[in-house]
């Protein structure tokens, strides 16, 4: 079995035991078996993430693919290594799994890094051309927002090969603390994107005075009852979205944007006037977000009430900048247990 989420009572220092337990490479209590295999790295000087375990958690397993994409990049490195670890630890058939990276420009220590943490793992890697985007982003409130990779999650459909029908994009600032499988096997009841909605928080926030005064851009969610969704947690039927033509839709509402000021953040406004009150909602244990506080500030926050299976550090602030600056928040110690950075000799002598 899979381990389930914890509940949140659970301490930090029971989370600081189980990474003792995990490189001490022990059986799990949950009853999931660690079968770890190692094997010396061929570079060395590469490798500044320590090699995860080979995980093997189920007693049978059938042959179905669940794809996952995520982007990568050398600034959020690290991010993509703990969510990827957390993945797989936590799945009951981790060998299922296919991994579909979009990184902008090639860079081999990247690749090389993957390689050797993870040397069994099923991934690809593919080019996400920033000429597509680089006419269309407007700058928002935060510089990190205004990345062109941070838009690759609308080309998703155009990158990945055809014969994947469905994947799962994640963030590279998450952790994930139940079986992804779950969420793979949501139900979409037709809609293109299923997402956990949040339909409390005031959806008039993420437009400009403008755009709402503007009767026919006020029209647009005329017929739907918009909620507030994150981008970094999706599962997304892209068939669907490629029938749809949702790209081109999504691309429409940022050439609006760069003639009027319509929002303020990056890609988050334009996937909610194409979509939102249009999607399949899922439970909130799958997006646990705002934990890197707001995206000015990025102040500490708490964890939310209610079950978890995905952490998300959505907002300025990211766990391992906390943590390596000494002021980590009470929240980034439940994602160090998925941490596989080894600082170099050379950074331990400075």
């Amino acid at each position: 079995m899979a381990t389930s989420p914890f509940p949140l009572f659970i301490t930090i220092g029971l989370h600081l035991l189980f990474f003792t337990a995990f490189s001490a490479a022990t059986t799990s209590s949950t009853g999931i078996r660690l079968g770890i295999i190692r094997k010396p790295s061929s570079q060395p000087h590469l490798s500044t993430f320590r090699e995860a375990p080979a995980f093997r958690n189920g007693d049978s397993c059938d042959t179905q693919k669940i794809h996952v994409t995520m982007t990568l990049d050398a600034n959020y490195l690290r991010g993509t290594m703990a969510a990827v670890l957390s993945i797989l630890q936590h799945s009951t058939c981790p060998e299922n799994f296919e991994f579909h990276f979009l990184w902008a420009h090639f860079e081999p220590d990247v690749s090389a890094s993957i390689n050797s943490a993870f040397p069994y793992l099923n991934f690809h890697v593919y080019k996400f051309d920033s000429n597509r985007v680089r006419g269309k982003i407007s700058k928002s409130i935060r510089q990190a927002l205004d990345q062109p990779l941070n838009y690759a999650r609308i080309y998703l459909a155009d990158i990945i090969p055809a014969d994947v029908k469905r994947v799962i994009y994640l963030d590279s600032d998450l952790v994930v603390v139940d079986d992804v499988a779950k969420l793979w096997e949501v139900d979409l009841e037709g809609k293109v994107l299923a997402a956990p909605e949040y339909c409390h928080a005031n959806f008039t926030n993420y437009f400009t005075e403008l755009f709402w005064s503007d009767k026919s851009m006020a029209k647009t969610f005329d017929g739907r009852q918009p909620c507030y969704f994150n981008t970094g947690v999706m599962v997304v039927d892209v068939d669907k979205w490629r029938q749809g033509g949702y790209t081109r839709k999504v691309e429409e509402w940022m050439s609006v944007q760069k003639q009027k000021r319509i929002y303020h953040l990056g890609s988050l406004p334009p996937f909610l006037l194409v979509l939102a009150g249009n999607i399949k909602g899922v439970d909130h244990r799958w997006n646990q977000h705002g934990l890197g506080g707001d995206n000015i500030e990025g102040k500490c926050r708490s964890l939310h009430p209610g079950p978890i299976s995905l952490l998300h550090w959505s907002g300025k602030g990211k766990p391992w900048l906390r943590l390596d600056s000494r002021k980590p928040c009470t929240v980034d110690h439940l994602w160090t247990p998925y941490d596989l950075y080894r600082p170099s000799i050379h950074s331990l002598e400075e």
